[in-house]
């Protein structure tokens, strides 16, 4: 079997080989993913953004490379697409097109109920497979779409959890995202979190990061543990302050106490506030307030994110009680998504 596969992230890209272990061998990728999976069309370092300005000026270079795709597809037996709205939405739609027999399997769904909820009849009449990740998610679609909850990813990747907590916070792990943005305006005031509360401070930084691009975007982080591994520093940590994304539901899934922080540019912060229809940011937040009607943790966004509000958080947290949330989400999950999207993909 042949599959067209567009993986544009990193983290999609983490999924997709997960996903790949529970198919047979001679199932064969064609299109958009990562190296070490086949031979991908383009090097995933090109398709890089950074925020909303940056997407505009590589509009040109993705619409060629949706052309490609759609050239591509005329020789596969089915179609997998992987989170990247983006571009996958356009890519269904001239997909379906110009091959409408041919099946169209979406994972790690667009969330469209959170940003344009009119993207779901949309996506339903494109889609000929959609295969969430999000327990909620299925009741924002029509009946009659073909949508089912898979489990959720992060739990193929993450196999161990906290059971119970020190009774004092030693270690508290620093998170400042991955994006340029993200770090230069997070770093500075992690830095005086650290200091003030004078613990041991565990900065993660992406592995595929330089020593040169490390130096331009953290400043002086010699008052830090550096470490490049996620899941098990977080297992190991008492406590974290993370920037907004897949990193703080890692942390609520292992269960590690965490504060989130976002600070974006002023441009893409006055289009998000606009579009977005979310009380929350982070991700278990979202859900656990749809599974309980609570949040597991405390957010700070744009300018309530400084050194004293996340110190204030810190100090009022209740970490027990996070705990128990954990537990709870995790259940709520149930499980990862690989085996049951293999088949999908084989049925």
């Amino acid at each position: 079997m042949k599959i067209l596969v567009s993986a544009l992230e990193h983290s999609a890209n983490v999924h997709l080989k997960s996903l790949k272990k529970e198919l047979a061998d001679d199932v064969e990728f064609v299109g958009i993913f990562s190296n070490e999976l086949g031979n991908p069309i383009v090097d995933l370092s090109a398709l890089a953004i950074m925020g909303i300005v940056d997407a505009l000026k590589k509009l040109r270079f993705f619409f060629k490379l949706k052309d490609e795709m759609v050239e591509l597809a005329k020789d596969v037996d089915k179609v997998l697409l992987i989170d990247s709205s983006g571009f996958n939405l356009p890519l269904a739609k001239a997909l379906k097109k110009r091959y409408p027999n041919k099946e169209i399997i979406y994972y790690i769904l667009p969330q469209a109920w959170a940003w344009k909820k009119k993207r779901i009849p949309v996506l339903a009449r494109t889609i000929d497979t959609l295969a969430s990740i999000l327990p909620f998610e299925p009741s924002y679609y029509p009946s009659d779409a073909n949508i089912t909850y898979v489990g959720h990813p992060l739990l193929d990747q993450i196999t161990e959890f906290k059971t119970s907590l020190n009774d004092k916070v030693k270690k508290i792990v620093f998170m400042p995202g991955s994006r340029k943005g993200e770090i230069t305006r997070l770093m500075p005031i992690f830095r005086e979190v650290r200091e003030k509360l004078g613990v041991k401070g565990i900065l993660i930084i992406p592995t595929n990061f330089s020593q040169e691009k490390i130096d331009a975007l953290y400043g002086d982080i010699s008052k830090f543990e550096v470490v490049h591994e996620t899941y098990n520093t977080l297992l190991d940590a008492d406590f974290a302050f993370i920037c907004s994304g897949t990193a703080t539901l890692e942390a609520s899934i292992i269960g590690t106490p965490l504060v989130l922080s976002y600070i974006a540019n002023k441009i893409d912060w006055f289009i998000v506030s606009r579009l977005a229809t979310t009380k929350y940011a982070g991700l278990a937040n979202i859900m656990y307030d749809k599974h309980k009607g609570k949040t597991m943790h405390p957010e700070f966004l744009q300018d309530a994110v400084t050194a004293q509000n996340l110190i204030d958080a810190f100090n009022n947290y209740n970490r027990d009680s996070f705990l128990k949330d954990s537990k709870e989400l995790r259940a709520y999950l149930q499980h990862g998504s690989s085996k049951n999207v293999a088949d999908l993909i084989t049925k």
